[in-house]
């Protein structure tokens, strides 16, 4: 039988393989952290990355672009091949690129071509309010009304069902690999698959699935897909984006683009000529040159996935975010219901709770008071991811300690 103490804690913690990634990581002093989702801590390599490229602009001025210890003008390219293997892709699927929905609107440009007869988007119900406002407004912009055309569903299964049922009125799919709300993991595959198979482009918003779970973009032959850097990638505040396109997609002359400078042909790039032209893969929906002073962190972070690798870390996710459910199941059973899926490939790390009785936001605010670092979302629920790179197995015995204290109260 298990003994759910603080030294079962510390014992895992003492097996745990990982545990010294712990400490190349910021954490807020005399806290437990368990808001990765929202905010990754900060890396300790990250203040020098930012530092060398600081010193160079001081240095090199404008010769930094091609003279810098990692020149500018290929930095972004430094991040393909490690940002790819986060989301299983080839390296010119990938770029990082502008924030998030800067980049969904971008992508949508190309791949949301409606038409009165296939105008649906499909989305997940409780997707996060920028998916929201951003297909309804692109809905919009092609003359359509996101009452009719926008549709909402709450799981995979519906997902499924409704492609099954009436995939020919979709033009796209557009769903969180894991919901932000729910801390639910969609098959993406097999949506991916059922829209294909339907006519349907298919998309997905990966800010919570990237760095989280397992993804195999370029197998499952999705569309495209967006992501931030700054939750499970530690990438900063803010931090660069990053977006993927499938290489069907990448060398096609049919598909629209909002385009720029930067997505231009390198070789005659400086030519500066009128007429544009792609450059082949992700890098082509490119606009600006790279903020450098913003990847530098990213690029921190993502040598560090790449130095231990995702299945590592997915595997202490597991064993972490199982012990968490196990101890609220033990000891929060009667007060406590976990809405996040039970079954590990139906969620990441986080666990979405709520509270009986609808004292949830006193509870909440009680952790905050004890130094537990998680998150609120309206109408009802905490947030708490236990993020495997630099949480503990103590820090998930800590909250579920405090939030019983908290609950008894």
């Amino acid at each position: 039988m298990t003994s759910w103490s603080l030294d079962d804690a510390r014992a895992r913690d003492a097996a745990d393989p990982l545990a010294p990634y712990r400490e190349k990581f910021h954490l807020p002093p005399d806290t437990v952290y368990l808001c990765g989702h929202s905010l990754g801590a900060q890396p300790r390599s990250a203040q020098g990355a930012v530092l060398e490229e600081l010193e160079d602009w001081k240095r090199l001025a404008v010769k930094g672009h091609r003279e810098a210890r990692r020149p500018w003008m290929p930095y972004h390219e430094l991040l393909a091949d490690k940002g790819a293997r986060i989301v299983g892709a080839l390296p010119g699927e990938v770029v990082h690129m502008n924030t998030l929905t800067v980049n969904v609107h971008f992508l949508m440009a190309s791949f949301y071509r409606p038409t009165p007869e296939r105008h649906k988007i499909l989305i997940e119900k409780h997707a996060f309010p920028s998916d929201q406002y951003a297909m309804a407004s692109q809905i919009k912009w092609h003359g359509f009304d996101p009452e009719s055309s926008l549709v909402e569903v709450e799981r995979s299964e519906d997902a499924e069902a409704i492609l099954e049922r009436s995939g020919d009125e979709f033009a796209l799919v557009w769903i969180g690999g894991v919901n932000y709300y729910s801390g639910e993991a969609f098959r993406m595959e097999s949506i991916t698959r059922l829209a294909h198979e339907h006519g349907v482009i298919a998309g997905f918003d990966l800010a919570h699935a990237a760095g989280n779970v397992p993804l195999s973009l370029h197998d499952w032959g999705v569309d495209f897909a967006c992501w931030c850097t700054y939750k499970y990638l530690n990438g900063g505040p803010g931090a660069v984006g990053a977006c993927f396109v499938h290489e069907r997609h990448g060398r096609r002359d049919d598909l629209p683009r909002l385009a720029g400078w930067w997505g231009h042909d390198k070789a005659t790039r400086f030519q500066m000529g009128p007429d544009y032209v792609p450059i082949p893969g992700a890098e082509g929906w490119q606009v600006s040159n790279p903020p450098i002073l913003s990847l530098a962190p990213v690029l921190a972070s993502l040598e560090m996935f790449d130095a231990v690798g995702l299945a590592a870390l997915r595997s202490k996710s597991v064993a972490l975010t199982g012990y968490f459910q196990s101890l609220i199941e033990a000891r929060l059973a009667e007060t406590v219901e976990v809405l996040t899926p039970r079954d590990p490939y139906r969620r990441g790390a986080q666990l979405s709770l709520r509270v009986r009785g609808g004292t949830g936001r006193a509870v909440f605010d009680g952790l905050s008071a004890r130094g537990i670092v998680c998150d609120w979302r309206e109408p009802d629920v905490i947030r708490a991811a236990p993020a495997p790179f630099y949480n503990s197995f103590e820090d998930v015995y800590r909250f579920v300690d405090v939030a019983a204290q908290v609950t008894d109260s």
